[in-house]
């Protein structure tokens, strides 16, 4: 009768869930951000490509930031891109320096597809249209956010805690005029100073840009 440690036994168990883990990949993130916009979380291509229609008025944000792939794998997202990308249904892409060249090489500046708005951190290593000043560990750890749960509200809002002191607020919260005009609280006393939020600055920018085409009525 063979007799297997007990540590062993453990530890072959732990090394075994370990490999059921890897083998299943991380599925797609799928957002509704109201007023037409969708946002889709792509962590592998091609399956991770979302399956719907171009429609008018009806905007993509598609997130390809962290995505290894060859230049097979580009060709598939160029694809999927020329079939969905409109002037009148745009697909915001976001990208960083970490995002493989390969799958970004087949739609350069001069190849572009008319409705696609390439945005991600300014880096040398990426030809964006919309390039914004983050740090490559912010832009991890607001990515990271929504992976762990955070909502994408709390990753947009840079100003959660503000509060509009006009007369409405004043009356409803029955404050006196004296209330009213004490002055704000010195931003260098310690007690004063609130973390900032942490916001996903590059999904930010792309939410901002629809929310702009549709005052515009270019939706």
């Amino acid at each position: 009768m063979c007799v297997v440690d007990p540590m062993r036994k453990k530890l072959l168990f732990l090394f075994l869930g370990l490999l059921g883990t890897a083998a299943v990949p991380a599925a797609p993130l799928e957002r509704d951000l109201g007023q037409g916009l969708t946002y889709f979380r792509v962590h592998g291509l091609p399956e991770d490509l979302p399956a719907v229609g171009p429609a008018r008025g009806q905007a993509i944000i598609l997130d390809v930031r962290y995505v290894h792939g060859d230049a097979a794998l580009g060709a598939d997202l160029a694809i999927w891109l020329r079939a969905h990308a409109h002037l009148r249904s745009p697909v915001f892409l976001l990208a960083n320096s970490a995002t493989s060249p390969a799958l970004l090489s087949r739609f350069s500046a001069a190849d572009s597809i008319v409705g696609l708005v390439i945005l991600g951190p300014a880096s040398p290593d990426l030809a964006t249209d919309v390039s914004l000043a983050v740090s490559a560990a912010d832009d991890r750890r607001a990515y990271e956010a929504l992976e762990r749960g955070v909502s994408v509200d709390a990753l947009l809002n840079d100003a959660p805690d503000k509060v509009r002191n006009d007369e409405a607020r004043l009356e409803k919260d029955h404050l006196s005029d004296a209330d009213a005009d004490e002055p704000p609280a010195d931003p260098g006393r310690a007690a004063d100073r609130k973390p900032r939020p942490l916001i996903d600055a590059v999904l930010q920018r792309a939410v901002q840009l629809d929310r702009g085409l549709l005052a515009l009525k270019r939706l």
